[in-house]
């Protein structure tokens, strides 16, 4: 197994990422599409989910493949994001055929973020336009941190952030993840710089400061400031059963990377989507399918926390500030 390219979700060929952010709201949706539908699944772990239009992932449903995925700060107000990612995408004639009709199908997970000191006192939902923003702006590159869904994020002792992460399996198939840390736990052991998936960390990704002592966790954060939400993908040609499966496994990363994780105040939710361009899988494929997803998915909340910068009047330092050359 080895690092994409880019070490970006984009480095599974046609996935494009957007992200919009306000500052001053410390909130922000991120926009994950392609050029053609995609395959999708969906689990939640979390007690505390925010969603929209996921139970058409199941794969009993009539819908089989998806035009974006959409995550978003904001709690339940967040869940308009999706609203402006399906205007843009109709307007671009995108959408599930329904005669001589096309619906955009855009499901979306929220994070609550209300809390952060950001200026919340809108007379508009925000959110509709910074999805359609997001949308527009979707492509192969794009921030890290104190970016889209992760503008206002948080962890128990530090900022959080948007995260991505890539690999490529010996057989040639691509697995990436693209996650918004905003938990109830820590990313990082004791007080230190270190983070619970050092030993997943490729490179120095995310500092390279290998393992450290666990020590004890302390959980402070207020309890309704959570929720990590997650996109695994692969080119490989899952089917919607399949996808599912990906994403349970894919939530073994978030149990790597936060501590605790899945908590009743957690949202945590995974979607799991394919591009359909590579070979079917085999058994031993999709075993190893599973497994990349999590690791991916440690790996990309950790940068996801390693990436966040500094805000005037941040509640919470970045990991940057306490460990990193400017701290």
């Amino acid at each position: 197994m080895r690092q994409g390219a880019r070490n970006l979700i984009t480095d599974i060929a046609g996935l494009r990422v957007g992200n919009a952010q306000d500052h001053g709201l410390r909130s922000g949706v991120t926009v994950l599409t392609a050029a053609a539908p995609l395959r999708a699944g969906v689990h939640v772990m979390g007690g505390a989910p925010g969603t929209r239009e996921t139970e058409l992932l199941a794969p009993d449903r009539l819908v089989q493949e998806v035009d974006a995925l959409v995550l978003s700060g904001g709690s339940a107000f967040g869940l308009d994001a999706a609203s402006g990612v399906m205007e843009g995408l109709r307007k671009m004639g995108r959408g599930f055929a329904v005669g001589e009709l096309r619906v955009p199908i855009v499901p979306a997970a929220i994070l609550f973020d209300l809390a952060n000191g950001g200026a919340k006192d809108w007379n508009v939902n925000p959110y509709a336009a910074l999805g359609r923003i997001a949308l527009e702006g979707a492509a192969e590159d794009f921030a890290l941190g104190t970016a889209g869904a992760g503008a206002g994020a948080t962890t128990a002792r530090l900022k959080g952030g948007l995260g991505s992460a890539s690999c490529v399996l010996e057989n040639g198939v691509t697995v990436g993840a693209l996650v918004a840390v905003n938990p109830v736990g820590c990313v990082t052991m004791g007080q230190g710089p270190h983070f619970w998936a050092a030993p997943f960390e490729m490179g120095a990704e995310f500092g390279g400061y290998g393992t450290g002592q666990a020590g004890h966790v302390a959980v402070t954060k207020f309890s309704r400031e959570a929720t990590t939400l997650a996109i695994v993908a692969t080119d490989a040609a899952l089917d919607q059963a399949q996808l599912t499966r990906m994403a349970i496994a894919a939530h073994d990363g978030i149990a790597r990377a936060i501590v605790p994780a899945h908590t009743p105040f957690d949202g945590d939710l995974v979607f799991a989507v394919s591009t359909a361009k590579g070979a079917v899988p085999d058994m031993q494929c999709l075993l190893e399918i599973g497994h990349a997803a999590a690791s991916c998915l440690a790996r990309a909340i950790a940068r996801g926390v390693y990436e966040a910068w500094e805000m005037p009047g941040d509640l919470l330092p970045s990991w940057q500030a306490c460990f990193g050359q400017a701290g």
